[in-house]
């Protein structure tokens, strides 16, 4: 059985949530977390002038602020081959090493699971 079908449907739902804002707002990259009471965050990439930030760290960063303490999943939908090491720290100061980053492309395929 492929990764993508043990998915689980929280797992596969936040997938969904980073391809949907991805698609909506035709930014590079797509993100969703969920908190660890089930919320989600989602977000994409942020490019001002002044501000740049990945849809990783943006999500992270709106579930900082809206309070979670802690991450139970992470999800990215990119063309990129993996995330970058910055991603995988913001997820990991409030989720924890141990949190999954699932890392899909733009048609929301499963690639990898990597650890924050």
């Amino acid at each position: 059985m492929s990764e993508a079908a043990q998915l689980d449907p929280e797992d596969r739902k936040i997938i969904t949530l980073a391809r949907s804002v991805r698609a909506r707002n035709s930014v590079p990259e797509g993100a969703a977390v969920r908190d660890e009471t089930g919320r989600t965050y989602v977000a994409g990439t942020v490019a001002l002038d002044s501000l740049k930030l990945s849809a990783l760290q943006t999500a992270v960063a709106m579930a900082v602020a809206s309070g979670a303490t802690s991450l139970e999943a992470a999800a990215v939908v990119t063309d990129a081959e993996s995330t970058s090491e910055e991603d995988r720290a913001a997820v990991r100061d409030l989720g924890g090493a141990g949190t999954p980053v699932l890392l899909a492309g733009p048609d929301g395929t499963l690639r990898a699971t990597l650890d924050a």
